[in-house]
């Protein structure tokens, strides 16, 4: 017999019952949320999601849930300064519905990419980071370009091993270090350059979550059903989803394309 959201809300309060804490159960909804007392920032939980995941690993899964809720906390906390950690400013790639304010309704930082995603800019904390929102510019008197250079300058530097796979006749290639930052690395325009020089057909490129970057070299319509299907998979894996659409880059320019079965792929117009 599966586990019911009650008996999930309760094995969560028992491990989040610090007088400093609150813990709310939204029936209809179906969620839990664990929020600091004195600021009523915190953490929403979708009980269905992990649920699942509790039948399948049972106490690790919720031994991992709380170590990342509790860390979040953690730096609700905190007042995070910019000043001095330049290194760990770094930008991240989200879908371009990903909300443009945080959930304390602190306008966030951010650019436009792609009709398909957006760049956001993120003060590395080590086990997770925290996105840049102009009140964090307005406390220290930083300008927003200032980040913006500092972020795209630190992207440039991190490492961009991949591994390779050819699949009929076409080359398929997988950047995942797991460092947080594996799709911004789309933004290293010098890493997309030498990838347009090292490959001879057409050079199409992924973003499918936040975790893996991924270059194709197609020279054929089954190139191009295999990168779709990867990408829906990758997709639909990842913990922080971006787009199955990939892109083509041509002239230093990204264009999302559909692909359809068996056909080369319609560029996206809109």
């Amino acid at each position: 017999m599966s586990m019911t959201s009650i008996e999930m809300k309760r094995k969560l309060r028992e491990r989040f019952s610090e007088d400093h804490w609150q813990t709310h159960f939204d029936r209809d909804k179906d969620t839990f949320r664990i929020e600091w007392k004195d600021t009523e920032q915190g953490v929403t939980i979708s009980l269905p999601g992990l649920i699942s995941k509790w039948e399948n690993r049972k106490e690790k899964a919720l031994d991992e849930i709380e170590a990342h809720i509790r860390e979040a906390l953690r730096i609700m906390s905190e007042k995070q300064q910019l000043e001095g950690k330049e290194s760990q400013i770094f930008p991240v790639i989200r879908s371009g519905s990903f909300p443009t304010e945080s959930k304390a309704g602190e306008k966030l930082i951010y650019t436009d990419h792609t009709a398909e995603t957006r760049i956001y800019y993120a003060l590395d904390l080590g086990k997770s980071y925290k996105l840049i929102d102009e009140n964090m510019l307005e406390r220290e008197n930083w300008e927003e370009q200032r980040v913006k250079e500092i972020a795209s300058f630190n992207v440039r530097k991190l490492s961009t091993e991949m591994k390779q796979d050819d699949v009929a006749g076409n080359t398929f290639y997988f950047l995942s270090s797991k460092d947080g930052y594996d799709a911004s690395r789309i933004l290293n325009e010098a890493l997309l350059e030498e990838m347009r020089a090292n490959t001879s057909g057409e050079l199409a490129i992924g973003v499918p979550h936040q975790d893996v970057l991924l270059f194709a070299d197609i020279h054929n319509e089954m190139g191009y059903d295999i990168l779709a299907q990867m990408m829906m998979q990758f997709f639909a894996e990842g913990q922080i989803p971006i787009t199955s659409l990939p892109f083509l880059y041509e002239d230093k320019k990204l264009e999302p394309i559909f692909i359809l079965a068996q056909k080369k792929p319609k560029r996206d117009k809109e």
